[in-house]
């Protein structure tokens, strides 16, 4: 068995210390505004961010830094979070990561965005780019669909069926992406972008973002 999915599986992993539960990329203020409410709303929603949102974007920015060590590479993921929130929430996470990547493996990154550090990990461990791609997209839609089942609330088995619909969606993109570069890099899911901004002054709020 190749160890890259076992290295892969204990970078993206829930106990790698990044503190992915923390953040819900928005999805807190689009369940409160009702624009979420069961498991159908819920897969659209990602649906949606996979397509054209966020995840494609750091599946593209992933791909970018994996191809390059240029810094305009997470310059353009820090320029590209559409809101304070997602740019804290990209930038502490991918602290996190570099930390512990120097600590566990010797490879010293500095301060990188998350997708980026990923990214920059994977080429210096020499993992497949698309195998990457792919586990980084489901371990950020499975810490979604995890905030969605403690906020919707959405039940465990809704959450995985959920998940299982989407991992071919994860596979596909991963194909089309490798050897993406930031000409690569858009977003029309403006609704994701709104309600990420609007959880920045949410009343009553359980996540970071």
């Amino acid at each position: 068995m190749s160890t890259d999915v076992l290295t892969l599986a204990q970078l993206l992993s829930p106990s790698f210390p990044v503190g992915a539960f923390a953040y819900s990329s928005g999805l807190e203020t689009a369940i409160h505004e009702g624009f979420i409410t069961d498991a159908a709303s819920l897969q659209a929603w990602l649906e949606t961010l996979l397509a054209n949102g966020s995840l494609r974007a750091d599946a593209v920015l992933l791909n970018a830094a994996y191809g390059s060590s240029d810094p305009i590479v997470d310059a353009s993921a820090r320029a590209f979070a559409s809101s304070s929130e997602r740019l804290l929430e990209t930038d502490l996470q991918g602290a996190a990561f570099c930390e512990t990547v120097l600590a566990v493996w010797g490879h010293d990154l500095g301060r990188l965005c998350y997708p980026v550090a990923v990214g920059r990990t994977a080429a210096h461990l020499n993992l497949d780019v698309k195998l990457a791609t792919a586990m980084y997209l489901q371990a950020s839609m499975s810490n979604l669909i995890a905030a969605a089942m403690r906020l919707v609330p959405l039940g465990q088995v809704d959450g995985q069926k959920t998940q299982t619909a989407l991992k071919p969606m994860c596979s596909e993109i991963a194909a089309q992406l490798r050897g993406a570069t930031l000409e690569d890099l858009h977003n029309s899911a403006w609704m994701s972008d709104i309600v990420a901004m609007q959880h920045e002054t949410q009343y009553s709020r359980v996540f970071r973002s």
